[in-house]
């Protein structure tokens, strides 16, 4: 078992829930599929119902939420349309990306943007959370541009 799956598995152990078979196959997809990039959460739901007919699509959605909770998946979305990635940093779950326009790879950012500076022009404000993302083309898909 890679490692990144006994991880999330260790997870799941950890709070509680039972490791199904559905819910390794549903691992096993994010880690080839959605490790180094963000995946429609419909693409994930095709594969599991073509994997598991008598899965419902409640059963998969609410998966996907239980492992975003846990810190298992990042979930985003885009308009009507969302996606998720395999949380591959499980001691550093806090961070941020670059994410590629072109082949949708994600890039992870060591360093957090929220200054001191952005925090005082919120006075009296707590803040809960905060999300930062970069977008371009990353230097693979730079160089099949300018070749």
């Amino acid at each position: 078992m890679p490692a990144a799956i006994e991880e999330a598995t260790n997870v799941l152990k950890t709070n509680n829930y039972k490791i199904t078979k559905q819910r390794l196959a549903m691992l096993n997809y994010l880690v080839e599929e959605a490790s180094k990039k963000y995946v429609e959460v419909t693409k994930l739901d095709a594969y599991m119902r073509e994997s598991f007919p008598k899965m419902s699509h409640n059963t998969i959605y609410r998966n996907i939420s239980e492992f975003e909770d846990l810190g298992i998946v990042e979930k985003q979305a885009n308009g009507d349309h969302q996606s998720v990635k395999f949380q591959c940093d499980f001691k550093n779950e806090h961070h941020h990306h670059f994410i590629c326009n072109n082949c949708g790879k994600v890039i992870e950012l060591d360093d957090c943007p929220l200054s001191e500076e952005i925090v005082a022009q919120l006075p009296g404000c707590k803040i809960s959370g905060h999300l930062f993302q970069i977008y371009g083309l990353c230097q693979e898909c730079q160089n099949l541009t300018n070749n």
